[in-house]
């Protein structure tokens, strides 16, 4: 068993950073994510691990610092929340674009605009849709606890290196601030630079002798060009779809109904259940874990096992929905629950959702 400790979302991740072999944190503080980069400062990891630790002088400078870093086979990251993820968007495209492979952390908060500092989900469409511009994707993983703020940071890592793509953690301001017991991995090994010269041959570390010139960049000004690399940026999504879906089913295998959620909205949906079942109604809940890729095909093998209805729980106007309908494709009813700005559903008030939209709508 690793090391156990109590700690909040924000700091596991942080901690999980230091383990990961990370090479360099590029980020900016804001509520409510900040202490991310505060437990980063204050356990110095260049001492432990030769990390470096960055405050950027805004979120578009974090982003384009790991434009750089990624460029060179470097594992870096950054974390930010809503309004700082939004002055990402550009230098995302690029990344996604050029095929560094990036972490980045958003710790969501209510919006739009500003808004406040509470939790949220309404930055699914962003995440999942590209945010950016132009056609790419970025690998979203959404944890529900503080276990899994650790536990997908070398996760996010692997996935970014594996398919050369911006791996995205998509949290909220709740799981970020909460306080759960954590079993920490054991620390892996930063690469070294020969080590990484070996095994990246495409990083932008040393033109080799007599070898081609590595360039990274996301323009090419002859069509003919970009379409053929938009073309195989489409078929590693593809690729990715095919192999990268990750779910936990929960009591879907006798359901009548199931609940789709992720995140927080997942944590209490899962209490939920239980109270649907204990009044006679047979009720599963699919908890996503990737975002995307999205679950469609196991969605349409629940229709397939006779599902008679599902509810999307999100604290957002209702984004996930349109995912959840789309692999439902009409066959039976899909109807949306959720709070917004901030707020935060109980487990009593999706219970009387499935109970109204779903099952007596």
């Amino acid at each position: 068993m690793g090391e156990l400790r109590l700690m909040k979302g924000n700091e596991a991740l942080a901690e999980a950073v230091i383990r990961a072999g990370v090479d360099g944190y590029f980020g900016y503080p804001i509520t409510p994510q900040s202490e991310v980069i505060e437990y980063l400062t204050a356990e110095k990891p260049e001492e432990r691990t030769g990390m470096v630790v960055l405050q950027a002088e805004s979120e578009i400078a974090s982003i384009n610092m790991l434009y750089g870093g990624g460029g060179t086979g470097k594992k870096v990251m950054t974390s930010s929340s809503s309004p700082g993820i939004s002055l990402m968007q550009e230098g995302l495209s690029y990344i996604a674009s050029a095929e560094i492979p990036i972490v980045l952390v958003n710790v969501v908060r209510g919006g739009p605009g500003l808004g406040d500092i509470q939790p949220a989900q309404s930055d699914y469409f962003q995440s999942t849709k590209g945010g950016g511009h132009g056609d790419y994707r970025l690998i979203v993983l959404g944890p529900s606890s503080v276990q899994e703020m650790s536990d997908f940071v070398p996760l996010a890592f692997d996935l970014a290196f594996k398919y050369r793509n911006p791996v995205m953690i998509l949290s909220d301001g709740a799981i970020g601030q909460m306080m759960e017991k954590v079993e920490l991995f054991e620390p892996i090994p930063r690469l070294t630079d020969k080590e990484i010269i070996e095994r990246y041959p495409w990083a932008t570390n040393g033109k080799p002798k007599g070898g081609e010139r590595r360039i990274l960049t996301s323009l090419d000004l002859d069509p003919a060009k970009m379409e053929r690399h938009n073309w195989h940026l489409q078929k590693k999504y593809k690729e990715i779809e095919e192999n990268e879906v990750r779910f936990e089913a929960i009591n879907t295998e006798d359901a009548d109904y199931v609940i789709v959620a992720y995140g927080s909205s997942a944590r209490i949906s899962q209490k939920a259940i239980q109270l649907l079942r204990e009044k006679g109604i047979k009720t599963g809940l699919l908890r996503l874990i990737t975002l995307w890729p999205f679950p469609y095909k196991q969605i349409e093998a629940l229709v397939g096992q006779g599902i008679k209805g599902f509810l999307s729980v999100e604290m957002s106007a209702g984004q996930m929905v349109e995912d959840v309908r789309l692999a439902v494709n009409g066959k039976v009813k899909v109807e949306h629950f959720g709070r917004y700005g901030g707020m935060v559903h109980s487990p009593e008030e999706v219970m009387e959702a499935l109970e109204q939209k779903i099952i007596g709508g």
